[in-house]
């Protein structure tokens, strides 16, 4: 399974704005309570097809082949469909090569957002006697992060606070998310030129949410009914207007399932940034410092909450100081 890079991320000190949501929205939203976040979730996302990781050798009676690879298959390509019939796991790509017996077939491929069909030959492995063409795929794509926060009434959510991205930041096109409940149990310290990151592990047991949609402002669901919300505190909405800087507090979990409250400072407020960076903030709270370095991958999404109303969310750290890092306004995730 894959590695997503997508708890959030990691920039230099650079300053950009936007600005989303209608005035009705806004509005509709602030008349609601929320549930504040900071629960660690855990995502498991399929990739949509299988994805090419790596590409092999076949070793055949009469030779080694290589037919991936001699018909210009990369890395990274995403294989959608096998003689137009649509492909979406492992099993299923494997069924598809058994069923061909050998017969030439073609492929659809996705390629930086463009889709292709080539004629590939699979080859019959002499040691396993079934059929291949010389790639190493996967079809799940797993992450952590952290909600945001969850509608009172509803009980819609949002989390991360950005795009769903690859090990090279580049943002996905995903379907079918799950959301299970994560515990955190170390954490990888940040620090100067190297971001640190929770490690979390999934407890497949407690499915918390449904995930329906990923925008570039974050993932979006309902969660479950009967996730017990007992303990969770309540929160009115604040526009990026009433934002000030000064002292704030964020909720995140750095260890098992319980977000705790730790304090940072609002350095800037920008409501016109195009990239999800209405704030830049800085950690002032020694216990989170101390454990963590600062911000690190996995708080995404981390609620920022400002004289009792919720304000944003945490979004990229500073990768030369990861005590600091920017954040989205709260409205520009709900007016999405």
């Amino acid at each position: 399974m894959r590695k997503l890079k997508f708890f959030f991320a990691v920039f230099a000190l650079c300053l950009t704005i936007a600005f989303f949501g209608g005035t009705a929205n806004r509005a509709r939203a602030l008349s609601n309570e929320y549930y504040i976040g900071g629960m660690t979730a855990g995502f498991s996302l399929s990739a949509g097809g299988a994805e090419i990781i790596g590409l092999s050798e076949v070793s055949a009676e009469d030779g080694i082949h290589r037919p991936a690879e001699e018909v210009g298959l990369k890395i990274g390509d995403l294989i959608c469909a096998a003689d137009g019939i649509c492909i979406k796991t492992i099993d299923d790509m494997n069924r598809m090569l058994e069923k061909s017996g050998g017969k030439e077939m073609e492929f659809t491929i996705k390629r930086d957002g463009e889709k292709a069909d080539v004629k590939i030959l699979p080859v019959k492995d002499k040691k396993s006697g079934k059929y291949k063409i010389g790639v190493l795929i996967r079809d799940t794509l797993t992450g952590i992060g952290t909600i945001t926060y969850i509608k009172k009434d509803t009980l819609e959510f949002g989390s991360l606070g950005h795009a769903v991205c690859d090990e090279n930041n580049q943002s996905l096109e995903i379907s079918d998310p799950k959301v299970y409940l994560c515990s955190v149990i170390g954490v990888n310290k940040g620090k100067r030129g190297k971001a640190g990151e929770l490690r979390g592990l999934f407890l497949n047991d407690k499915r918390i949410a449904k995930a329906e949609s990923v925008l570039s402002t974050g993932l979006y669901g309902t969660f479950d009914s009967g996730y017990d919300f007992s303990h969770s505190e309540t929160v009115e909405i604040a526009p990026l207007s009433e934002a000030t800087i000064g002292k704030a507090v964020i909720y995140s979990t750095i260890d098992g399932v319980c977000p705790q409250k730790y304090e940072i400072c609002i350095a800037k407020v920008d409501e016109n940034n195009k990239e999800n960076k209405n704030f830049v903030i800085k950690v002032t709270d020694e216990k989170l410092i101390s454990e963590t370095g600062g911000i690190v991958q996995g708080m995404s999404g981390s609620p920022i909450v400002q004289n009792g109303k919720l304000i944003g969310a945490v979004t990229h750290v500073f990768l030369n100081d990861p005590t600091r890092g920017y954040g989205i306004g709260i409205e520009n995730m709900i007016g999405r």
